[in-house]
């Protein structure tokens, strides 16, 4: 399993097994859904550098979680973002294909007024490791 594959489903996982975000959102995608209604959680593709020792791959990933909502309140995008900066958190470190995470750390959560709608942006930096 790719890094990219084990920390993309690991964050799938998180966000859906999160009973704070299944009732209020209609869906988490991997790209921009045809159809959904707002809201629901967008998976940005993860910006993967490497992070290897001299005995073990690594990466650090670079994660972008969208939160799209409809209308100009911005209280329940926040609420929203605020779910998914703990279900995020309390993520399990073992990943698939023999990575785990070694650190994860919030960067930024940023609310964007796009007219239509409002999207909170939900950054994280994981660092991760392939056992030998």
């Amino acid at each position: 399993m790719s890094p990219q594959e084990a920390i993309t489903a690991a964050m799938r996982t998180a966000l859906t097994a999160t009973g704070a975000l299944s009732t209020p959102v209609n869906g988490v995608f991997d790209a921009p859904p045809q159809r959904a209604v707002r809201p629901y959680l967008l998976l940005d593709e993860p910006m993967l550098t490497d992070w290897s020792t001299k005995d073990q791959d690594g990466r650090e990933v670079r994660t972008s979680v969208l939160v799209r909502d409809a209308g100009a309140s911005r209280q329940r995008v926040r609420a929203l973002a605020a779910d998914v900066e703990a279900a995020l958190a309390a993520m399990p470190s073992a990943l698939g294909g023999g990575w785990r995470i070694v650190s994860r750390v919030l960067l930024r959560t940023r609310v964007v007024d796009e007219g239509s709608g409002v999207t909170a942006v939900v950054e994280h930096r994981v660092r991760m490791l392939r056992g030998a």
